[in-house]
């Protein structure tokens, strides 16, 4: 017969479990809503213990959206081949699905949760912002981007954040719509803003230049023409 020995766990890999568990109850709940009494717990060990690893509720949050905010970073690093509107297709679809995973917890991240207004968290949120940023202009092969460039690509991120937390809320729109809509409309960002000015007129030209038929870039186009038929 034998009996089952629970391995000692080192700091860190018990500081990294213990994230993991926070996060996991923070993707179905809020996190204002979940208790350390729940994640010591979950974890399998005592209360006292959580506040051996962090000093507090605060901490383990800030802690858990941490390995969240890279998490999401993540989702908008894209290969830089094919047509742009796949890719980005390709990225919209990433992101979702961490949204979908991790709804209670992307709402907090966005939103502040109970850590509305640390240093942190808004440091945290703006590394996601700006690696999405980052990536964006990779794609576009632009180093130095002009004014016009920097507002479309920030409105851009900032209404797919929108986007996101009111799907979040009732889910009363096909996510996969979404995802094609936020491509169209960076697109039609894009289209605007090259309307006047020819440095991005120029930039939108090589955007569209290897669309395939059935990107959705020419889908968008199609749309369009055909509204105003």
């Amino acid at each position: 017969m034998t009996t089952g020995v629970r391995r000692r766990m080192g700091v860190e890999e018990r500081r990294q479990q213990l994230i993991g568990v926070a996060l996991e109850l923070f993707s179905q709940r809020s996190p204002d809503d979940v208790s350390i009494d729940e994640i010591a717990t979950a974890a399998g060990i005592s209360r006292p213990l959580v506040y051996h690893y962090f000093p507090g509720k605060l901490s383990l949050y800030e802690a858990a959206l941490k390995r969240a905010a890279d998490d999401l970073a993540d989702r908008f690093v894209e290969a830089r081949e094919g047509p742009l509107g796949t890719r980005l297709l390709r990225v919209m679809r990433r992101y979702f699905d961490f949204v979908d995973d991790h709804g209670p917890g992307f709402a907090a991240l966005m939103r502040g949760g109970p850590a509305v207004g640390s240093s942190t968290t808004n440091a945290l949120i703006d590394s996601v912002r700006q690696a999405a940023y980052d990536q964006i202009l990779s794609h576009l092969r632009v180093e130095n981007p002009p004014a016009r460039l920097e507002l479309v690509i920030r409105s851009w991120i900032s209404l797919a954040e929108s986007t996101a937390l009111i799907w979040l809320d009732g889910r009363r729109i096909p996510r996969d719509e979404l995802e094609v809509q936020l491509v169209h409309d960076f697109a039609a960002l894009a289209a605007v803003s090259a309307a006047h000015d020819e440095e991005m007129a120029a930039l939108l030209r090589h955007m569209l230049r290897d669309e395939p038929n059935d990107g959705p870039f020419t889908d968008l186009a199609a749309r369009l023409i055909a509204l105003a038929s």
